[in-house]
């Protein structure tokens, strides 16, 4: 049984996708830690009422980025997990972090990397005038939203896209991009390859990339 932990900063609903697509397929994993870092995280809530064990490390109580980084790595080891999840984990973790948990931290990022690292990625990407916007979840690297990418969703970018819109239709993919990506995790089928990553033994109609579904 894999050991996962998720780490949160708001109202968790990657964390949610997760706990269902785990329950729903009987992955052979459990959430065995939810951590937040900012006090009132809806995700801790969620959490707290689905039975996982839910904790917070508030980065507001250290002064340096350093020390909030080693009470944090102390929380997660406890439960000795085999993957570390951010699901909306909205703080920028240093080189030594990153390293202890070097091809075992996975991040999603909602856009096509490495277009838009960082923040606002939907307004970035209405004025940048891109056809096609989406999702990634990528093993986490020492530069910011970096790293071997897993897999990607896309989303086509329509002429009347607001960026409510359009987050909403990114997020909407992101709830199966990252449970898909999970269980492959999970299941021992991804392998980094200098720098790429590789899914092994893929299944009749299984890709790495989703594409937005019109209704």
């Amino acid at each position: 049984m894999k050991r996962i932990v998720v780490l949160l900063s708001g109202r968790g609903s990657n964390m949610l996708a997760i706990a269902e697509a785990l329950r729903r397929e009987r992955w052979p994993a459990s959430i065995v830690g939810v951590i937040g870092d900012r006090p009132g995280a809806a995700g801790l809530q969620r959490a707290g009422e689905l039975g996982l064990p839910a904790a917070l490390v508030d980065f507001r109580g250290f002064a340096r980025r350093e020390d909030f980084e080693r009470a944090l790595a102390e929380a997660i080891d406890a439960h000795e997990p085999d993957v570390v999840v951010l699901a909306g984990f909205m703080r920028v973790l240093g080189a030594p972090f990153v390293e202890h948990y070097r091809g075992r931290l996975l991040n999603i990022h909602p856009s096509l990397l490495p277009a838009f690292p960082g923040l606002a990625t939907h307004r970035r990407a209405l004025q940048a005038g891109v056809a096609v916007h989406g999702a990634t979840v990528h093993f986490v690297g020492t530069e910011v939203d970096a790293g071997p990418i897993v897999a990607q969703a896309a989303v086509p970018v329509l002429a009347d896209d607001d960026e409510a819109a359009l987050a909403a239709r990114v997020l909407e993919l992101e709830h199966r991009l990252y449970p898909m990506a999970l269980h492959w995790f999970v299941e021992d089928r991804l392998r980094l390859e200098g720098g790429r990553v590789r899914l092994l033994d893929p299944r009749p109609g299984e890709t790495r990339l989703l594409w937005h579904e019109a209704r």
